[in-house]
């Protein structure tokens, strides 16, 4: 054998090793296209697309600070001296929508995860029955589900919704207009001309309750019935709301003028079939729809928009039993995004000594 014939052999040998490994080699497959997140404009800003899916999702909230004090808003501390009444919120939306032949599909859910003070309670000895502290809980206040104007779920009360909230100060509602949190089966037909209508069933809270008012105590649920009008001058509204554990009815009417492209009033009134002007206590006549107190109440206010940055809010309202309270603030846009609030405030109930309450609210807002 010769060096040329070991050499080719050597070679064929080599050849047929590598060829029989290459036949046992694992072959990587190629990867998969990313599907990216898609933007879905159709809702407006802020949605996307779940991936696979014709499903809009928005994903939001905010984190808030509020430092408080003062007469109207003070805490109670464990040695009996009035104190700060502050809370720090961080707030999730989520928002879920759809196209179907039947019209949206919606579903929205809000969760408040709150860290804020309470106050102190004493024995009749003098000792600390509760300390004041920070304490922290959670809140669900909206989960729902609508398909087209259908809605079901947990809401506010379409007797506060439906003429909108009172105004953009932090405490509206001094003199209470109606209560919030309850479970609601709702319908809204909102047509074309700005017109709309709307009926709701509604179970009532014992926690928005006052008075012996609260949750329905049968299968007889509360009735909430509506309509609005809404133009370039502005909206007109009326609601009424049929207690139907109490039988009692309330009624509340509001109408606002947008006075130029930066400046608006509102004026808003309410009668409760309950109210018992001659009581000299609160209101009697337990009807869940009317929290204030007497036959009737009013409120107006107004938001004014100086500029950019920069709006001036401010509600007053006044009832049948001489409860009087005023509040206003300045929203501040800082940057994009975070908003600083002072806002002040004054209340004089008729029913309480020394009734005249002062309080300040300073705001602190992250919203994305």
């Amino acid at each position: 054998m010769n060096f040329k014939t070991l050499l080719l052999g050597s070679g064929a040998a080599l050849a047929a090793v590598t060829g029989a490994r290459a036949a046992d080699a694992v072959v990587v497959a190629e990867p998969e296209p990313v599907e990216y997140v898609r933007v879905c404009d159709v809702y407006g800003s802020g949605f996307f697309y779940l991936p696979g899916t014709e499903t809009c999702l928005k994903i939001g909230g905010y984190v808030r600070v509020d430092l408080r004090g003062g007469d109207l808003f003070e805490r109670i501390s464990n040695s009996g001296d009035e104190t700060y009444n502050n809370r720090v919120r961080a707030q999730l939306r989520l928002d879920a929508r759809s196209e179907t032949e039947l019209g949206t599909l919606r579903s929205y859910a809000q969760v408040n995860f709150n860290y804020q003070s309470s106050n102190a309670e004493f024995n009749a000895d003098g000792s600390v029955a509760s300390r004041y502290d920070m304490d922290d809980d959670t809140f669900l206040e909206f989960a729902y589900v609508e398909l087209g104007g259908f809605r079901i779920g947990k809401n506010d009360s379409y007797f506060s919704t439906f003429t909108d909230y009172s105004s953009g100060v932090l405490n509206d509602g001094l003199v209470p207009y109606g209560p919030f949190s309850t479970l609601q089966i709702a319908y809204t037909y909102t047509g074309a001309n700005g017109f709309s209508a709307g009926i709701a069933l509604e179970q009532g809270d014992e926690d928005e309750g006052f008075d012996g008012a609260g949750i329905t105590e049968d299968y007889a649920p509360y009735v909430v019935g509506g309509i609005s009008l809404t133009q370039g001058w502005g909206k007109v509204a009326l609601v009424a709301g049929y207690d139907t554990w109490q039988e009692e009815v309330a009624v509340k009417g509001r109408v606002d003028f947008n006075i130029t492209e930066t400046a608006s009033v509102f004026v808003m009134a309410a009668w409760d079939s309950g109210g018992d002007a001659g009581d000299p206590g609160p209101d009697s006549g337990a009807n869940w729809y009317a929290p204030w107190q007497g036959d009737w109440a009013v409120w107006g206010g107004t938001a004014v928009k100086f500029n950019e940055k920069a709006t001036f809010n401010a509600e007053v309202g006044y009832d049948d039993f001489d409860n009087f309270s005023i509040a206003a603030n300045v929203a501040y846009d800082l940057v994009p995004g975070f908003t600083i609030t002072p806002e002040i405030a004054y209340v004089d109930n008729f029913d309480v000594d020394d009734s005249d309450a002062w309080g300040v609210n300073v705001r602190f807002q992250r919203t994305f």
